[in-house]
């Protein structure tokens, strides 16, 4: 499955020091997973997670999931060692935290390039720089997508928390403009309160309804409520079929447009349905693999 085709629904971050974690994760229904290096990591433990996580993908048994190291910021006296033994595990990307432009992810880029890694990077998304930098950044080398950090971006903006996410709100829609102007993914933050389900649910239809193409996720139990919000529905996918039916048959005809339960379908609408059916096969595979 290629990196543009697959689902990114529901991204899990694991702490990469805990054995335990690393071995549950085999069996969670994610699309992919973020083994953390960097937060989720005391600093006493940095050096033996490389290894407990080298180990545990050496290992295997992740499946179709994908695989995303997490590494330390590249000014910290960890983030070296962290990049250079991302570069030698099969991973699909490295995650940069604190990116704020081009020039982060050129120098990651030269590393990995050196090291014959066929890795992705993707970055996190999480000080003003990083959001104001955004179109920049996704034109960088080896570019793979973003991760919204909406954590630390709000504690730079010092802004309010509020359930309608209104003081980010410029925020996720310029760091996705940058993505789809890049032809990039775009993964949106956290939700912290992993027990309320309802503020779940509403803030992952507020990101797909945004665009985004999935949710980054601290806990197993927020997983079923990503996925299925983050998929297409049973009606978008009948919906989808008819309208490429109906466009079918206009053109069979002749004629330049078609009609569906009163509304005009053109060319748009077909290549948003294709996409919606393409969606709905890669969650299918996905679930098989």
């Amino acid at each position: 499955m290629d990196h543009a085709a697959r689902p990114w629904r529901s991204v899990l971050y694991i702490p990469a020091s805990k054995e335990r974690a690393l071995d549950k994760a085999r069996g969670l229904a994610c699309d992919a997973i973020i083994f953390d290096l960097e937060d989720a990591v005391a600093p006493d433990e940095k050096a033996a997670a490389r290894q407990t996580l080298a180990a545990a993908l050496d290992a295997g048994g992740y499946g179709a999931r994908a695989k995303l190291i997490r590494v330390n910021a590249a000014e910290t006296e960890w983030g070296a060692d962290d990049l250079a033994a991302a570069a030698k595990v099969p991973v699909e990307a490295v995650l940069l935290p604190k990116v704020i432009a081009p020039e982060d992810v050129e120098a990651a880029a030269r590393v990995l390039d050196a090291a014959g890694s066929d890795a992705a990077i993707w970055t996190m998304i999480e000080t003003p720089a990083g959001v104001l930098n955004a179109a920049a950044i996704a034109r960088a080398p080896l570019m793979g997508g973003f991760v919204m950090g909406t954590n630390d971006l709000a504690k730079e903006l010092g802004c309010l928390h509020r359930a309608d996410r209104l003081p980010l709100m410029f925020a996720l829609q310029a760091c996705l403009m940058a993505a789809r102007g890049a032809g990039i993914v775009c993964v949106d933050g956290v939700y912290n309160a992993f027990r309320d389900e309802a503020g779940l649910a509403e803030e992952c239809r507020q990101g797909r309804e945004l665009g985004m193409d999935g949710k980054t996720l601290i806990h197993p139990s927020q997983l079923e409520t990503a996925n299925r919000i983050f998929a297409p529905s049973e009606d978008e996918v009948a919906t989808a079929r008819a309208q490429i039916e109906a466009f079918e048959g206009a053109m069979a005809r002749g004629e330049g447009v078609a009609v569906l339960d009163g509304r005009i379908v053109e060319n748009l609408h077909v290549e948003t349905a294709r996409a919606t059916l393409a969606r709905a096969e890669a969650i299918s595979r996905m679930a098989t693999a």
